[in-house]
């Protein structure tokens, strides 16, 4: 009797975390990746600039993986390609806009010549192995955004990507509702789809509400208008920027990504910008007040960035001024409310008028709510269900609703990263786990910060650092200077003589006592200096600062 045929799908970023999202599908020998995106570090991820999927598991079975497909440009979808593309040399299947967003960051890393990128649009079929992947066209907050339909000889499994169902978005590229319904006709195996919004009960609203207010906006503003948004929401700037024409405004563009962005989609034809609306900043400053709208970087109150520089007044080009209208077309990322609520407190500071999500229609999100999520499934009618994109509480609440429409608890599975399910045409269960979690990158060094550095950081940055220099005699033991005690970040040394004073004391007591042992080993004195300095300044300070001991020999 012959085995039955099985899929595996493995998350390696996405699931319980929003961003990082990478998915492995494995048949027999061959492996088919979709997405490979990085996230923004939280707090506690101390000077960490990305952090990336772990892919140890695609690098031991190098020689099996295909190729990797893309849904769409963000950053959460291909931010991790330079990283992986260094290890892993694999071809690149994406649409033109996603594929010309990615170029330019791999340039920045100098791998454009390296990758091999191959162009897709909806409703293409590239065979990769075994597998047949189709690219079905859904709507989203950055156009030429596709979900892909794998077909194995197993079944087809649907990986929806980021999407939502607008019925009126701005590009008129309405999501291919025929062809789900189709594959829904045909049998679909297993549907991965996107929680984000699964806690938001209705439907998502239409991109197209955006105009309408940036037209309310705009046709009210007495002087300068300036639009902060996501740089790659290529249909958020087409609003502004059809609207400022219409109110007879150049507009200027602030800020590297957005301008990066800006070029492509123009480029490649996904922006339409009238002759003569763009200006240069120098010039835009000539322009009376009434006359000139900004695109901006720094919806999300990055520190670096073009409206937080502005709000903080210390732009080189661009300062807010009393009468400014500020609008900030994005809501917060989770974790980044503070930062987004200091910069409106600050531009209002500044004299300006702030419109922000909290009180207008001057965003909408790009994912599904639960109404479209119920349509998603009642189209592709899919055996197992698997849901992807977002937290631990999303991915729940996403599977109870999916459990509300009629599929059995039985073929619903929650993953978490690097766990494999395995998918037979009849019956799915969960094998193993593979090695999966967060890959940190700082600077240049891909993976070189670990726990042990983030916990010194973290101490650093609470208690501060110690450090006590000694000078002694080889020959005697005998201390010939010091103990120097330097202190950064822990005590203010004027103010803490007294202190750092009977310091110096026990350390001379400690190295005595080790010398009377005739302990010469370094490690053992460097360790009986740090004990017996631990204890004193944390009776008498209650802080634990870093010691480091340095001796040196003459």
């Amino acid at each position: 009797m012959s085995k039955e045929p099985k899929v595996a799908i493995i998350p390696l970023g996405g699931l319980g975390e929003i961003g990082k999202n990478m998915m492995a599908v494995k048949y027999g020998e061959n492996i088919l990746v979709v997405d490979c995106g990085m996230m923004f570090p939280e707090e506690e991820l101390l000077g960490i600039d990305v952090v990336i999927p772990d892919i140890t598991y695609l690098l031991e079975n190098r020689e099996q993986v295909r190729a990797i497909v893309l849904t769409h440009g963000h950053e959460d979808h291909i931010g991790a390609l330079p990283y992986v593309l260094r290890q892993l040399n694999l071809p690149v299947y994406g649409t033109c806009l996603t594929l010309g967003i990615l170029q330019g960051k791999l340039k920045e890393h100098g791998l454009e010549r390296e990758a091999v990128l191959h162009r897709v649009k909806p409703r293409d079929v590239v065979n990769i192995g075994p597998f047949k992947v189709e690219f079905i066209r859904v709507s989203h907050s950055v156009p030429d955004a596709v979900s892909v339909a794998i077909h194995t000889p197993v079944g087809t499994i649907v990986h929806t990507g980021d999407f939502k169902l607008d019925q009126t978005p701005v590009d008129g590229a309405v999501t291919d509702f025929y062809r789900f319904a189709q594959l829904g006709e045909k049998g679909v195996l297993a549907l991965l789809s996107d929680s984000t919004n699964v806690e938001r009960p209705g439907y998502t609203m239409s991109e197209s509400v955006v105009g309408q207010t940036f037209d309310e906006t705009f046709r009210q503003a007495r002087e300068r208008i300036i639009v902060a948004t996501f740089a790659s929401n290529v249909h958020r700037l087409q609003q502004a920027i059809t609207t400022a024409h219409r109110y007879d405004r150049k507009v200027a563009v602030v800020g590297r990504s957005m301008i990066n962005v800006l070029s492509i989609a123009h480029e490649l034809g996904y922006l339409k910008i009238p002759d003569g609306t763009l200006v240069e900043l120098d010039e835009a400053a000539r322009l009376p007040k009434h006359k000139i709208v900004y695109l901006s970087t720094g919806s999300q109150g990055e520190p670096m960035s073009a409206l937080t520089r502005m709000a903080m007044g210390d732009h080189r080009q661009v300062e807010i001024l009393p009468g400014d209208t500020v609008i900030i077309s994005a809501t917060p990322i989770p974790g980044n409310e503070k930062l987004v609520a200091r910069i409106i407190d600050q531009l209002f500071k500044q004299g300006a008028q702030v419109i922000y999500e909290a009180v207008s229609g001057i965003h909408v999100s790009g994912h599904p709510s639960q109404e479209e999520l119920k349509l998603m499934i009642n189209m592709t009618r899919p055996k197992f269900f698997i849901p992807v994109h977002g937290e631990y509480r999303m991915l729940i609440k996403h599977a109870r609703l999916a459990r509300e429409m009629g599929i059995p608890e039985k073929n619903i599975f929650v993953l978490e990263n690097g766990q494999v399910l395995e998918l037979s045409r009849k019956s799915g269960r969960v094998t193993g786990r593979v090695t999966a979690g967060r890959v940190l990158v700082d600077g240049l060094g891909v993976g070189d910060v670990g726990n042990i550095v983030l916990r010194d950081r973290k101490q650093l940055s609470q208690d501060g650092i110690l450090i006590v220099v000694v000078t002694i005699n080889r020959e005697s033991g005998q201390i010939m200077a010091g103990p120097d005690i330097v202190s950064r970040g822990f005590v203010y040394v004027r103010e803490s003589e007294p202190l750092l004073e009977e310091a110096r004391e026990k350390v001379k007591g400690a190295l005595e006592k080790c010398t009377e042992r005739g302990l010469t080993e370094w490690s053992s004195i460097k360790s009986q200096v740090r004990d017996v300095l631990g204890k004193f300044l944390y009776e008498k300070t209650r802080r634990r600062p870093m010691i480091l001991p340095i001796i040196m020999e003459v």
